[in-house]
């Protein structure tokens, strides 16, 4: 019986690999494929010039409207603040624009899932898939950042130089800027690697998210306005945090860590307590959105 096991080994000896393959995942090589993706997502966005200009244009449209319509507001109505509506309302659009982009990142995803392309992209010798994502934040950074430096730019014109917009405040609302577009981001490319289809993701973003997370925060009003119930909700996004920092470095000229930015009955929270928030959910973000993703694809 073991002579006839031994046998039977050594008949299948030759099929039994002699040296263990180990998968490496270079970095050069994932910064290539990378690199590629994206200029694929550039070369979508000239074919189709007309959703690229609307883009830039939308929050052009938020800031001049919007400012329009409260320019004879009392310049001492919000709180302790001795400025006009535009300015005051500028932080805000400025995180806007980025979230707005970023709840956007996942429909070239969802499209390619749905013309077949994501397939052929899987199946294709790619050694890191994760390239995937990162193009989309990395595309969506780009084009979010962009936004935002021309916003920056048309504000320092309308203002005529009332506000001191030096370099530390641009590099400021710049970093706030990306934890704000890498997390949301990140949860619109969950969204569309699951949702069955784009009038889903369409339907989600625009109706069920964009708009009431606009104003369920402090972009268009301060928290002294709102009753109780919506000062809550606002607390709770993530985009009040965001655009209470870049307001307050903005129109205050000495600014610290522990200056408070929301500062309630019930609630204070100073800069240093809101970014280790933003920080916090948007590491809490990543990790569950990659169980997500792993379990759904692997």
């Amino acid at each position: 019986m073991k002579l006839l096991n031994k046998s039977t080994m050594n008949d299948f000896s030759d099929f039994i690999p002699k040296k263990q393959m180990k998968l490496h995942l270079s970095q050069h090589k994932t910064y290539e494929e990378t690199k590629e993706i994206i200029k694929r997502l550039q070369i979508q966005n000239l074919r189709r010039p007309a959703s690229l200009i609307i883009n830039m244009i939308q929050p052009l449209l938020w800031l001049l409207l919007f400012g329009a319509l409260f320019q004879n507001a009392p310049i001492s109505l919000f709180e302790k603040y001795t400025v006009q509506y535009r300015e005051f309302l500028n932080p805000g659009i400025i995180i806007f624009t980025g979230f707005n982009s970023a709840i956007n990142a996942g429909l070239p995803l969802i499209f390619d899932r749905e013309f077949g392309f994501l397939n052929r992209i899987l199946i294709s010798p790619i050694s890191n898939k994760n390239a995937l994502i990162y193009s989309c934040i990395l595309h969506t950074w780009f084009i979010a950042t962009t936004q935002i430096v021309i916003i920056i730019l048309m504000t320092i014109y309308q203002i005529n130089n009332n506000i001191n917009f030096n370099i530390n405040q641009i590099i400021i609302s710049l970093i706030i800027s990306t934890i704000i577009i890498s997390n949301i981001a990140i949860i619109s490319i969950c969204n569309a690697l699951i949702l069955p289809g784009h009038i889903e993701f369409i339907a989600l973003t625009t109706l069920l998210i964009n708009l009431p997370t606009l104003f369920a925060s402090t972009a268009l009003a301060p928290l002294s306005f709102m009753p109780t119930w919506l000062q809550v909700i606002c607390c709770i996004n993530p985009l009040t945090y965001a655009i209470e920092i870049i307001r307050n470095h903005s129109l205050n000229e000495f600014i610290s860590m522990h200056t408070e930015i929301i500062n309630t009955t019930w609630l204070t929270v100073n800069i240093y307590q809101g970014l280790s928030m933003l920080i916090l959910i948007n590491i809490i973000s990543v990790v569950i959105v990659k169980n997500i993703i792993r379990y759904k694809y692997d």
